[in-house]
């Protein structure tokens, strides 16, 4: 059968496998559990600290802006780790198709009083939203809805794309 014959769904399986086993898979998984890790960090640190010295009306900010970086960090590690499944042979590729794993609407950016937030949490909220950004980009170039064309069945394409969200280009 040819690439050109697959079915939608048989096409995204492929391209889960290809994604799972690729370096770019390696590298946002890589840079996603890090960020994950150093906002941890971040929130039981220096941004408790942080939060102390802010007048009320921005601790409030604060709370919900971790909160959303906290659930927006959640579910981009969820995401990965249902790749990493994939890739290790522990998840069927088919059932990563499964919309249960697809990257939830994560709402709410901060506001125009976000200049008062600390750095060190503005500072991952930016990087939050990138990454989660080119995250949702590759869950939706893999998972669309819809008749799936050859470009992206076809693997070296595919990783093209991929590499080309990755870094910005469309």
């Amino acid at each position: 059968m040819s690439d050109s014959n697959l079915s939608p769904l048989n096409a995204r399986v492929h391209l889960v496998r290809d994604f799972a086993a690729s370096d770019l898979f390696d590298r946002t998984f890589r840079e996603g559990m890090a960020l994950v890790e150093e906002t941890a960090a971040y929130l039981d640190g220096d941004g408790r600290r942080d939060s102390r010295l802010l007048s009320r009306e921005d601790a409030l900010l604060y709370a919900g802006e971790s909160m959303r970086l906290t659930t927006r960090l959640m579910q981009i590690a969820s995401w990965l780790l249902v790749q990493r499944a994939v890739r290790e042979g522990d998840m069927e590729a088919q059932d990563a198709c499964d919309d249960k794993y697809r990257l939830a609407a994560v709402r709410g950016e901060a506001g125009e009083a976000g200049a008062t937030l600390p750095e060190g949490l503005l500072n991952l909220l930016d990087r939050s939203n990138r990454l989660y950004e080119r995250i949702s980009h590759m869950d939706r170039r893999m998972f669309a809805e819809g008749e799936v064309v050859e470009a992206d069945i076809n693997p070296v394409m595919s990783q093209l794309q991929m590499l080309q969200t990755a870094f910005g280009g469309e």
